[in-house]
């Protein structure tokens, strides 16, 4: 089965795409997707990420399955369809099922919440972990509480300076222990679970 996960991250610059595709490939190769990872296709803003993901699934073959992947934004009570369909207006593509939609809640960077020793290795001296939201159900911290926790964390780092997204997210990204995601985050468990099964479908 060939994967491929759309993705949403890199922004519009060649650069930075390249770094989101090298961060989740390293995320994944960490896990036992190793030796039949899936291929990470950064796109940019959210939506073009679904227009991209969209037109990919009306291509597919049946070797082929293709996964969206992007931030909730807020939390999530509903299947994946239908809180982007409530978030985003986005309707179910005909011919997706709920294996297609994933979601990074409430974003990408809860997950570092569930791995601080890696934040903490990145960012060296100065990184004060008690600036960083405490509660362990990562899926549950407000998406501004992470982002002023990160900051807050990073504020007397001399060596990498302040959190900022576009200069840190996808290197600290590449660092994380999965295992340690996954048990933290129910939607990144099943994100993996799902490449995994797909992976060595057939």
């Amino acid at each position: 089965m060939n994967v491929k996960v759309y993705v949403e991250g890199g922004g519009d610059g060649r650069e930075l795409r390249v770094k989101c595709r090298e961060s989740f490939s390293a995320f994944f190769g960490k896990t036992k997707l190793a030796g039949r990872m899936p291929r990470v296709i950064s796109c940019g803003a959210r939506q073009k990420t679904f227009d991209r993901f969209r037109t990919a699934l009306t291509k597919t073959t049946n070797d082929d399955f293709i996964v969206l992947l992007v931030d909730s934004e807020e939390p999530v009570r509903d299947a994946s369809w239908l809180h982007l369909k409530n978030c985003d207006n986005w309707d179910k593509p005909p011919g997706a099922t709920d294996d297609n939609a994933h979601l990074m809640v409430q974003c990408m960077e809860a997950w570092f919440m569930a791995d601080k020793e890696a934040l903490a290795e990145f960012f060296g001296t100065g990184f004060n972990e008690g600036g960083l939201p405490a509660r362990p159900d990562v899926e549950g911290i407000p998406k501004t509480d992470i982002n002023s926790g990160l900051r807050l964390a990073t504020r007397q780092c001399q060596q990498k300076g302040e959190y900022h997204k576009a200069q840190h997210s996808f290197a600290i990204l590449g660092r994380l222990n999965p295992q340690k995601v996954i048990e933290a985050s129910p939607h990144a468990r099943r994100l993996v679970d799902t490449l995994l099964d797909k992976a060595y479908a057939g």
